[in-house]
């Protein structure tokens, strides 16, 4: 045997990105020619060859993984002999002792992933046949890891269990093999019930995926395996009944998803009605699991927008020809009636030539006068239901004038004549100058001159002139203020204070008191609108000190019917009040008799704690007999006595 050069591994995508093309296809065409070679051996020769090499299953693998991600568009123009030299390459070490590396369903399913099932489906059945153990060890060992992930539930690795069944799924869709191995005993179709439970739709989208395949993939196998399906369908109406039955969600069962999102039950029965193996027991428990479809989601019907016609596109020829053709025909059925041998593309070209005369059409054919044309032309001629387009020709004209150049008052500028600085010209937003940038840049500084005159021109010795006196000068002032605005404001404020007295819930901010009547008309009187009327109560309410100046402004309005007399009068005897006669003498603070004949020094008090008892004006005077003396007890009597001592008084 030859010895062959060791295959290279397949790079991955970081180690592609670093070899220039003529190196990518040097390497694309050694692996090329080396699998080919490889092919060509015989059983022997390649059986020797896999046991001295290992680089032969590791590039296999490597090319695998990394074509199934990528896909063969990473090879260029090796996109076709690559592949199909490693699939030939595949099938032969199949057929011998393959490498345990080649085992792995990692492999397999990227075999089936990158090549079509027509092809691959043959070959790992055919591996299953002649290694069986070896293939069965390998996805026995992934099934038995899988199991407990997926009844686990929540609590297990979802997303290695997803990424597996993900790329199981394309080993399944191609092995019928590999679905029977798995739904062998119950464990594996349990646990994908169980996992369904999670919510997570990808990962439940994958498990739907996996269970269709597995189900499916017993009847693609030669003999089809009928009773194991009839069992598996039996565990799943048990499964979906136990799920209904307990008090777990409707939609976390896996049976009703798969029985609506997959076409399984009219597959399934198809194919065992073609094979007549639909026995009344496989039927019914087909029925049985009709039972969990859901019911289909309407979905909203799209609105598509169409475009309407308003009919203001440009006329064609064909439609103004349409017009005139219907028409013209009118005039040639006149002339038809009377000769109905002639075409009627003659008889339009007899009216064209007399102007759509018909009379003179018919009297030259009967006179037989037609012009030559016309006389030598195919009487039997029929009119076209196309006619040709007419085409205008374009007149040779004089070349327009010259289209006069347009001025503005940016001619002849900086800009204009391409002499502007270009460290001047900044496009959008200009960049902002820090202080020293802007101190740097004298060409926005100010002319020395110019500070300097400027300098000069002030004077410092001039005073700034005095206006206070300015109004007193002419005569009088001038009042600035809006009398007639000051007046109508005053108008509001007082109608909305005695409105404001009378009933403050005239003013709530509420809708009812909106809508009322009283409301209504204090809008009408001020002309203002509810929010600055409640306004002006609500500054009321907060500034105390404004209310009292209202009350004291509008306290007196100016009606007083009768005049009250302001000077003292004596009360009635022993009434403690004032009236109208006076009792001999004075009382001084009600607590005595007089000290004389004439008036006395202050007013009653209106009461006298000596009185009688149960008068009202007794009680109300034992009552404040004390009220003040606190604040006065005998100060008022001392400082009396002092000031009688400094006028030079005696005591006693």
């Amino acid at each position: 045997m030859v010895s062959l050069p060791p295959f290279a591994p397949f790079p991955q995508s970081s180690w592609r990105q670093h070899l220039s093309s003529s190196e990518w296809n040097t390497l694309l065409q050694s692996w090329t020619s080396i699998c080919r070679a490889i092919s060509s051996l015989s059983e022997q020769d390649i059986k020797t060859a896999l046991a001295r090499d290992e680089s032969i299953a590791t590039f296999l693998v490597s090319f695998a993984e990394e074509t199934a991600e990528a896909g063969f568009t990473i090879l260029d123009s090796h996109s076709t002999t690559l592949p199909k030299a490693v699939f030939q390459l595949v099938s032969r070490v199949f057929t011998v002792s393959p490498p345990p590396q080649l085992f792995d369903y990692a492999f397999l399913a990227n075999i089936a992933r990158i090549f079509p099932r027509k092809a691959t489906a043959p070959l790992i059945a055919r591996l299953f046949q002649r290694h069986a153990a070896a293939l069965e060890a390998a996805l026995t060992a992934l099934k038995k890891q899988l199991i407990p992930q997926l009844e686990a539930g929540i609590k297990g690795d979802l997303k290695s269990v997803e990424a597996r069944l993900i790329r199981l799924n394309y080993l399944l869709h191609a092995s019928s093999d590999t679905c029977t191995l798995f739904l062998a005993g119950s464990d594996f179709l349990d646990g994908l019930i169980v996992c369904f439970r999670v919510m997570n739709p990808p990962l439940r989208k994958v498990i739907l995926t996996t269970t269709y395949l597995c189900l499916v993939g017993l009847i693609d196998t030669e003999p089809a395996k009928w009773s194991m399906l009839s069992d598996q369908l039996y565990a799943l109406k048990e499964a979906a009944d136990a799920h209904k039955a307990g008090p777990l969600n409707v939609n976390d069962s896996l049976v009703p998803e798969l029985i609506t999102n997959t076409p399984l039950l009219k597959v399934l029965l198809r194919r065992a009605e073609d094979t007549g193996a639909a026995t009344e027991n496989f039927k019914k428990r087909i029925t049985a699991l009709e039972g969990y479809r859901k019911g289909t989601m309407v979905r909203p019907k799209r609105l598509i927008r169409r475009r309407l016609d308003k009919g203001k596109g440009k006329i064609t020829q064909q439609e103004v020809n349409a017009d005139i053709h219907v028409h013209k025909m009118s005039q040639i059925t006149q002339v038809q009636d009377l000769f109905p041998d002639l075409g009627s593309g003659f008889v339009s070209k007899c009216l064209d030539e007399y102007g759509e005369d018909v009379e003179q059409v018919v009297a030259n054919l009967l006179s037989e006068t037609l012009p030559p044309h016309l006389a030598n032309a195919d009487r039997s001629e029929s009119l076209s239901s196309h006619p040709e387009a007419g085409h205008t020709e374009l007149a040779p004209r004089s070349t327009p004038p010259q289209v006069p150049t347009r001025h503005n008052v940016f001619d002849d500028d900086d800009f204009d004549r391409l002499a502007m600085d270009v460290s001047k010209v900044s496009f959008g937003k200009k960049p902002g100058k820090n202080a020293d940038e802007m101190l740097k840049d004298k060409a926005t500084a100010p002319n020395k001159s110019a500070i300097l005159s400027a300098l000069a021109a002030f004077d410092s010795d001039d005073d700034e002139r005095d206006d206070t006196y300015d109004a007193d000068d002419v005569g009088g002032t001038v009042d600035a203020s809006n009398q007639e605005a000051d007046a109508a404001s005053d108008s509001n404020e007082e109608a909305l204070f005695r409105a404001y007295q009378m009933d403050s819930k005239l003013f709530d901010r509420d809708a009812g008191t909106r809508r009322g009547n009283p409301r209504a008309k204090l809008r009408e009187e001020t002309g203002m609108t509810d929010e600055a009327i409640e306004g002006w109560a609500l500054i009321l309410v907060r500034n105390p000190q404004q209310k009292r100046r209202l009350e004291a402004k509008y306290a007196f309005s100016g009606q007083q019917a009768q005049l009250e007399r302001t000077s003292w009068r004596a009360s009635p005897a022993g009434s403690g009040e004032e009236g109208s006669e006076p009792d001999g003498g004075s009382s001084r603070g009600g607590r005595g008799g007089g000290r004389g004949r004439g008036r006395g020094r202050g007013r009653g008090r209106g009461g006298n704690v000596a009185g009688p008892t149960g008068e009202k004006e007794t009680e109300s005077a034992r009552k404040n007999k004390e009220a003040n003396k606190g604040s006065r007890a005998n100060h008022n009597r001392r400082d009396a006595r002092a000031k009688k001592m400094a006028r030079g008084g005696f005591a006693g």
